[in-house]
Parts: structure tokens; sequence; C-alpha cells
């Protein structure tokens, strides 16, 4: 009797003991499907990169140099970033897009590059990850509008409105026309199906992605956003006046997923002597950099003249100066380009080194232009202004007077443990010390709540450096070595330099 009781009690043990198992099974069989079907094996086997979607700038360089990038910040020139495969032979890279992927885990990357031939167009090639293979491969190549490898930009940008980013590619050609290539890919996307060209264009005058503001039910991904238009601004080739415009509007069709021609309209320019507005759009070098060379205040949109907010040509020093909203930004003129109707700047931040800005100069009048500026990359430190629009020449009267307040200087000596340090109001420093002379330029400027000093020996830009200022109540300042990146202004942990003001 006991032995049957101790056997029926083992049997029902062994039942639970089973039961528990069978739904261990279960679990773990869903757990794992769910692991394989929704592509989460790949972040535990293949990490993909958690960096922001954002242009990652390279400088030219020939094929078959790349080599594997490290994880340190990517924002700092000098850092090698690479392709994910070699490129072919004779193919030097522009610039580079990495991005998450929007169809699956991982990343992909996009490049732009030109050919050894520098007549022939910019291409532009997807490196894309195999799944079978368990390694990037290059999927295709197409070629862009663009030409001129010094103007070329690339960017993601939801231009539809149905978060399928677009890629596109901006530029100029031989012809000194502003292109645009604008790609996006298939409803049915595979990773070797080329993206769609929904628009390609190259214009005598300026191109313009109209965006408009979109719904809160878009931004918190409940719906669709509203796609935005595309301007083109040419020459009214029926005018004898050289400033009168044509705008063509481009919208986008969904049926036919192209952007097609909706709108033409006129737009007349400014009355100007015709014969010196020919002499300023000729296209001959250094004519409208001359003619840009002096202090411009922003026009606002109520037409009234806004002071805090102004730029300064330097064609001379090669420099750009934007002032606003309590900021000044020091840009390094590093290309220009004539157009049909101004210039178009190529330059670099002198501090943030990876802080490209493109800006695109239109004649509107003799003492008015308007720019179109676009970064080529996006930092998280809050420096930048919006400086698209209009702005008017500050006449030559107020040019010296203002210009304390774009480049802020001072009349002081302080000694220090470098040595004697006098600045000069002329934007130059002199350090003395044991019999040596070290010379150079310093600027101030602030960043967010920062106030800065920048020091740039004339024995090279390389050495540059940048401080925090902290002064005191005897009127001595306190320098700490900082550093700009995507960060902000970080300190350096180095220590501080007193400067005592010599009275």
């Amino acid at each position: 009797m006991w032995n049957r009781g101790w056997i029926c009690d083992t049997v029902e043990y062994m039942k639970k003991e089973l039961f528990g198992l069978y739904i261990g099974i279960l679990v773990f069989c869903v757990l794992l499907i769910i692991f394989l079907a929704t592509g989460l094996w790949k972040v535990v086997f293949y990490p993909a990169s958690n960096d922001d979607v954002r242009t990652r700038i390279i400088t030219p360089r020939e094929a078959n140099t790349f080599a594997a990038s490290d994880t340190t910040d990517y924002f700092l020139w000098e850092e090698k970033l690479e392709t994910k495969l070699p490129m072919e032979n004779g193919e030097i890279v522009i610039a580079v897009l990495n991005r998450e992927s929007e169809v699956y885990i991982g990343e992909e990357q996009f490049v732009i590059y030109r050919d050894s031939d520098p007549a022939v167009p910019i291409h532009i090639t997807f490196f894309g990850y195999d799944d079978r293979a368990r390694s990037y491969r290059r999927m295709w190549s197409l070629p862009t509008a663009a030409v001129r490898a010094e103007t070329a930009t690339i960017s993601s940008f939801d231009l539809i409105g149905d978060r399928n980013n677009c890629i596109i590619v901006t530029g100029m050609n031989t012809n000194n026309e502003h292109t645009i290539t604008i790609l996006r890919r298939g409803a049915n996307y595979m990773p070797g199906q080329p993206y769609r060209k929904i628009a390609e264009m190259q214009v005598a005058g300026s191109i313009v992605i109209q965006e408009t503001l979109r719904s809160l039910a878009y931004q918190q991904n409940m719906t669709r956003g509203q796609s935005f238009n595309i301007a083109a601004y040419g020459h009214d080739s029926s005018s004898a006046n050289i400033l009168d415009q044509i705008e063509t509007i481009y919208s986008y069709n969904p049926a036919r997923e192209q952007y097609e021609q909706i709108q033409v309209s006129r737009i007349p320019g400014s009355q100007i002597e015709q014969r010196r507005l020919r002499e300023l759009l000729s296209g001959r070098p250094g004519v409208f950099e001359n003619f840009i060379n002096d202090l411009w205040y922003f026009i606002s949109p109520q037409g009234t003249i806004d002071t805090s907010q102004y730029l300064y040509f330097d064609p001379a020093k090669k420099e750009i100066i934007f002032f606003g909203d309590e900021t000044q930004q020091v840009f390094r003129w590093q290309t220009s380009s004539p157009t049909r109707f101004g210039l178009n700047i190529r330059s670099q931040n002198i501090s943030i080194s990876t802080l490209l800005r493109f800006v695109n100069i239109e004649l509107e009048s003799l003492d008015r232009i308007r720019l179109s500026v676009v970064e080529d990359v996006r930092l998280k430190i809050a420096v930048s202004n919006t400086w698209d629009g209009s702005y008017r020449r500050a006449g030559a009267v107020n040019i010296r007077e203002t210009l304390s307040q774009v480049r802020p200087g001072t009349d002081a000596v302080y000694d220090s443990s470098w040595g004697r340090v006098q600045f000069n109001s002329s934007g130059e420093y002199t350090i003395s010390a044991g019999g040596s002379t070290r010379k150079g330029r310093y600027v101030f400027y602030k960043v967010n709540s920062n106030d800065l000093l920048e020091m740039r020996p004339e024995d090279g830009e390389e050495n540059r450096l940048v401080y925090r200022i902290e002064n005191t109540a005897a009127g001595a300042m306190v320098l700490s070595r900082v550093r700009l990146g995507t960060q902000g202004v970080q300190d350096l942990l180095e220590p501080p330099i007193t400067l005592t003001l010599v009275n």
C-alpha cells in the first residue's frame, strides 16, 4: 500500500516537471522566433554603429588607401573617415554619409566620388550589408548632375513626408550652374536595387527646397507629412534686365514618383545700370569678391535693418565673419566660384574644422545681396544662426566703427608665465620672453555663455589655441585651455594661465 502511494506521488511529480519543461521549451521557441524574425541577431553578432545620422566629411584621397575607422569622435577633421570597402582605382572620395538603415538593423553608407578626370560628373555609390555574405558590399553607383568636387555636398532628408529619407546631392557643374540630384528608394526595397532619381536639375541661378511646417501628428509619427516643393531660379532670357528671373516650382507626383513642374512665374529684378551689372557678373576672377568686400547688415522680413546680425567679407585675408545672437564665427574662405547671379563660396570654420559652410550669394542691387547658406555638418552646439536672407551694405562710414564689434579688440599689456603679452586693437598680439618674440592674431568671441579667446600664431594655423576667459576683480584674466567639439566647450584640464594687467 505504501509502495503504490509512493509510486503515484512520483508519477504526479514527474508529470508536473514534464509540464514545466514543455512550457519552458514553448517559451524558448517563441523567443527564438522573435529573435530571428526581427533581426535582433544582427545586433548581437554584428553590432551596428550608434552614431547620429549625419554627413561625415573626409578629405579627398586616392582609391585603395582605406583602413578601418576607429570609434573616436568622427567630427575631428584630422581623423580618417573611411569607406566600408576600398574604392576602385582612380576614384577619389569627396564626402561620405553614414546613417542607420531604415529597412534593416545596421549602418549603411553613401559615398560621393569623382573620377581622375575632373570633367566627369560626380558619382554616388551605396555600400549595404549583405546578409548572406555577412559583410558589406558595393551595391550600385549612379552619376549625379554635379561636376565640381569643391562644391559638392550630400545629405539625407525626408522631402516627401513619409519618413523615407531621400539622398540629396548638390553642387555645381562646369558651366557654373547649380545642380541638385535627389534619390529615393522604392517601396519594394532590395539592397541591390538602385535608388530612383526623383529629381535632377541644373539651373544658372539657384535651387531652393521650400520647407513648410509639418503637423504635430507628423512629428509624433502618427501620420504622413506634406511634401516639400523645389524652386529653381534662372535668368529671364526674354528680358533685357540681367536681374529679372524666372521662378519654376516643382512638386512631387506620388503616382509617377517624380518631381514635376507645376508653376512658372516671372520675378522682376532691381533696375541697375546694366554696364555696371554686366561687369560685376562677368565671372572674371576677383570682380565680385571685391564688390562684397564690406560689412553687410541683415534685412528683416519687414524690411528693417537688423544691426545685431551681420556679415563681413574679407577676400584679402580669406575670411568671412558671421555675427549674430552675440556669437561671432570666423570662417576661412577656401574657394569661390562665379555663378549666373553672383558667387558661391566654400568656407571652413577656423575653430571647428569639420564645420563647412557653403554660401551662395546673389546680387539684388548695388547695395543689397541675398544669401543662401548650407552647413555640411549638423553640430550639437548652438553657435549658428539662420543666415538665409537679404543683406544691405553698411557703408564705408560705419565700417571701421562696427569692426570693433565684429572683431573685438583691446589695447592692453599683461604679465604672465608666458612672458609679457601685448594685445593691439588691430587684432594682433605679441608675446615677449627671454629675448624672443612671438606674434600672431587673436579674436574674442562667445559660444553659448562662454567667453573665449583664440590665439593664432603666425607660424602656422595648426598651432592655434582656444581659451575660456574668467575675469577677476583685479582686472586680470584667467585662461583655461579648452577644445570646441560636438559636446560644446570642453576643458582640457591643463594648468590655467593668469594674465595680470600692467598699469
